[in-house]
Parts: C-alpha cells; sequence; structure tokens
C-alpha cells in the first residue's frame, strides 16, 4: 500500500467527487441525493475517504453503525488506483472506526463472481455467511453475505 494515501471522514464538499467515483464503479449506481443524505441525515453513517498525494479523493468505503453492527453500503476504488491497496486500506480503516464505535460484527454483501473483492474479504478474516438469491437489481445475481467479529 503506498504511503502517499491517507484515511479521513467524507464531508459533504467531498460527495461530488464521491458519487463519480460510484457511477464509474457499479452498474446501479446510488445517486447524489442519496450521498448527501448519507452525510446530513443519516446519523447512523459513516464513510471513510482514500485520498493520494495531491489530495485528490481515489476511494470510498460506506458503513451504517446501528446497535454493535457495522453493515458495509459500498466500496469503490477509481479504476487507475486499483491494485494497490487502497480497496484493503479503506476496509481496514472502516474496520478500526467500527471497533472504535463499539461494534463488535461487520458484515457485507459481495456478488458471487466477484472473487477478487471476496479474496480480498477473506483477507481480512471475513467469512462466508449466505447467499441472498437475486439480490442485484441490474442482473438478478445472487449476494454472498459476508461477516467478520470486529
Amino acid at each position: 500500500m503506498s504511503s502517499t494515501v491517507t484515511y479521513r471522514k467524507m464531508v459533504s464538499d467531498d460527495v461530488p467527487a464521491v458519487y463519480e467515483i460510484e457511477v464509474a464503479s457499479f452498474p446501479v449506481p446510488w445517486t447524489l441525493d442519496s450521498f448527501y443524505y448519507e452525510v446530513h441525515e443519516n446519523q447512523y453513517a459513516h464513510y471513510v475517504l482514500a485520498i493520494d498525494a495531491d489530495d485528490t479523493i481515489i476511494g470510498f468505503c460506506g458503513m451504517w453503525m446501528v446497535i454493535d453492527a457495522a453493515q458495509i453500503t459500498n466500496v469503490a476504488v477509481i479504476e487507475a488506483a486499483r491494485g494497490r491497496g487502497i480497496g484493503e486500506g479503506l476496509m481496514r480503516e472502516a474496520m478500526q472506526i467500527a471497533r472504535l464505535h463499539g461494534m463488535e460484527v461487520m458484515t457485507l454483501e459481495v456478488r458471487v463472481t466477484n472473487s477478487i473483492a471476496q479474496n480480498l474479504y477473506r483477507k481480512l478474516q471475513f467469512q462466508d455467511g449466505g447467499i441472498r438469491k437475486g439480490y442485484y437489481t441490474d442482473n438478478g445475481e445472487d449476494a454472498l453475505v459476508m461477516w467478520v467479529n470486529l
């Protein structure tokens, strides 16, 4: 992982850049308004940003922390920065923040065909928890539910 990457919490001014990454990364992206809602209205939401040496947002990881569980909502890294450990750094940062907020478990859904992401999550000690049939609305693909004790 590059030492020039830093991590910080997303604020309102970051939303347009995060939205651009979202649109470039997912076939059914969240809306711009949904990210503003996450920052301003959702008391359970926390978004971690990866920032490069030029102060450019190159990735993000969102989660909802409710009672004692953190649910990863989305993780994305710009295409040019993939394969450099940015996603792992974002996940490790999110896991640390969740621990600091008293979360005991973290969960997520990942496409059953996304072996790259699954391998990262397994590296971080996530375990398979089950299948959500037809979870993804763009093509009806199943999601693998994964979880880890924090």
